[in-house]
């Protein structure tokens, strides 16, 4: 049985043959930790195959499955492979396919930009989803992205139709998406060396793939339907929380956040119903309240306060005829006490209570007409 050598923070070991390692987390991740990266570095001299598994027990027992994965992984000399924080403990088994070749494996714990990154990119997605979601610049530049990253998938579903059934390279292609992701991972790994050996193929590849994208993007056009430019920008905005949670570390940290920027984003709506539920209470409230509080009398118009006094002032002086009339009046202490008691005999017996003469005196002072020289008056007084 292979002795399994213990990794500790910091601390950078050397060694020349194949070896079993493994690290015990002790360390619990605290808010502080959200950008922070724990990552075993492994430097050689010459090509090894480095197979991470979460357990002593899986490292004796080497299954086939685990095989094919650890030889679909990359082999060089620089290996750096990312630790779960909140993993207890991770192992690795380190194998050499030349016998000369040395290497060195450390663990460190270090701030990561790159996550910093992603949650930005995250935050940015998420809270201006709908303005590139209108957006043409976005829209030719994200297919033409998009575009570029998946042409190896197209390459290697077309090599899969082309090639024999039986072609031992068939095998190659098993789980094609697998397959492809390896290639980009392959390819970013080695970027610069690409880009300083080939770079003319590279120019080559990077224009035809982005004028074929372009060329599609423009034949369907920028998005106009308001349904689909609906799904274009929640689908931005899920990826954006996706990005956010993704970029953080600490898991409960992460979601509190997603959380939060998805409260701030959608922060009018709760407030609109809050709006409406005390609008609604409040005129609830007020139809209560008009139940039990006194009406105030509804003032008359100058129209309805003239019908009105004419209509009380007939219904008055037919009260009085009446009670002239009636055997109840004391006839001559009455008639003894006025100065003219024909006028009263007339008014009692339905003429009118006021002589032509009285009506026009006092349409002179009261009138149209003395209104009509008033304003006369103040005209004059103004002008001088």
């Amino acid at each position: 049985r292979q002795s399994v050598i213990p990794l500790r923070e910091g601390l950078m070991s050397h060694h020349s043959g194949s070896q079993l390692f493994c690290y015990t987390n002790t360390h619990v991740p605290q808010w502080h930790d959200i950008w922070t990266r724990l990552q075993l570095q492994i430097n050689s001299s010459g090509m090894i195959r480095v197979t991470q598994v979460d357990s002593e027990e899986e490292l004796e027992n080497f299954g086939a499955w685990n095989f094919i994965f650890s030889f679909l992984k990359e082999k060089l000399n620089d290996t750096s492979i990312d630790v779960d924080l909140y993993s207890n403990k991770t192992c690795l088994k380190v194998e050499l396919l030349e016998s000369s070749t040395t290497y060195s494996i450390g663990l460190f714990r270090r701030f990561d930009p790159k996550l910093f990154l992603v949650f930005f990119l995250g935050l940015l997605l998420f809270f201006c989803g709908d303005t590139l979601s209108r957006s043409q610049f976005f829209y030719y530049s994200a297919g033409i992205s998009f575009g570029l990253l998946t042409s190896l998938l197209i390459l290697v579903y077309v090599m899969s139709k082309i090639l024999p059934r039986k072609s031992p390279v068939y095998l190659l292609l098993v789980g094609g998406w697998s397959f492809s992701l390896y290639l980009l991972q392959l390819i970013f790994k080695n970027l610069r060396e690409i880009c300083k050996s080939y770079w003319q193929y590279l120019l080559g590849y990077l224009l035809l793939v982005g004028f074929v994208s372009f060329g599609v993007c423009y034949r369907y056009g920028p998005l106009e339907n308001e349904r689909s430019i609906n799904l274009l920008s929640w689908a931005l905005q899920l990826l954006g929380l996706l990005l956010m949670y993704s970029g953080i570390q600490v898991h409960h940290v992460a979601l509190v956040l997603v959380v939060i920027a998805f409260c701030t984003k959608n922060l009018d709506y709760p407030l609109r119903w809050v709006f409406a539920a005390y609008r609604k209470g409040r005129s609830v409230k007020l139809m209560l309240s008009a139940r039990h509080r006194p009406r105030i009398p509804r003032l008359l118009t100058e129209e309805e306060y003239r019908i009105q006094g004419e209509v009380e002032t007939r219904r008055a002086l037919e009260n009085l005829r009446r009670y002239c009339r009636s055997p109840d009046l004391p006839v001559w202490s009455v008639v003894s006490r006025i100065q003219s008691p024909k006028r009263f005999a007339d008014f009692v017996g339905g003429s009118s209570h006021v002589t032509p003469s009285e009506v026009s005196a006092h349409e002179q002072e009261y009138g149209l007409g003395c209104l009509l020289e008033e304003g006369e008056q103040e005209e004059e007084e103004e002008e001088e």
